[in-house]
């Protein structure tokens, strides 16, 4: 299994291959619907993001509050293919890989060998296990979005899949 960092610079996302498994350690930071249309909101309006995203990584999902004596609760994957309309315009932006679970428009995929960007699998049903993956959590954007705020995460050895490489290649292919 390969070890992989953030932030993620070309010469890592050039050595994945789609069906490899790799763990990941870095900031990443935690996304949804609602938060995904805020942001392309804020870029149609030549607006400022509250974080830049070059080279960056988007974990789909809505981590649950903190139980005591955790640093955040559930935090596991939601279904891709619900930012699909937004993700082309955010890799333009400098987005490179996000986390997810699900098979991806043809048009991200088109995105992801334009830009150079890879998309990571995260095994759905999973998030208390990924939850202990989390070493620091904190809001980064959009807090009046409750649980689809985003978040920014310290994460280690957070188990993964290579879902679509920068080449197109795909885990689902097959399925499509």
């Amino acid at each position: 299994m390969k070890r992989i960092t953030t932030p993620f610079l070309d010469d890592i996302i050039n050595s994945l291959y789609a069906g490899e498994q790799v763990t990941l350690s870095g900031t990443i930071y935690t996304g949804r619907d609602a938060a995904h249309k805020r942001m392309v909101g804020l870029l149609d309006d030549n607006l400022p993001l509250p974080f830049d995203l070059r080279g960056e990584v988007i974990y789909y999902a809505g981590p649950c509050p903190a139980p005591p004596g955790r640093v955040i609760g559930s935090v596991g994957p939601t279904t891709s293919s619900r930012m699909d309309v937004y993700t082309p315009r955010l890799m333009q932006e400098g987005l490179r890989v996000m986390i997810g679970k699900g098979t991806r428009s043809d048009e991200v995929i088109d995105a992801i060998r334009r830009y150079g960007g890879v998309y990571l699998s995260a095994v759905g049903g999973a998030g208390a296990f990924y939850s202990q993956c989390v070493r620091k959590a904190e809001i980064a954007a959009f807090a009046d979005l409750g649980p689809e705020a985003v978040y920014k995460l310290e994460v280690q050895d957070m188990p993964l899949l290579v879902a679509i490489d920068n080449k197109g290649d795909s885990i689902y292919g097959l399925l499509r």
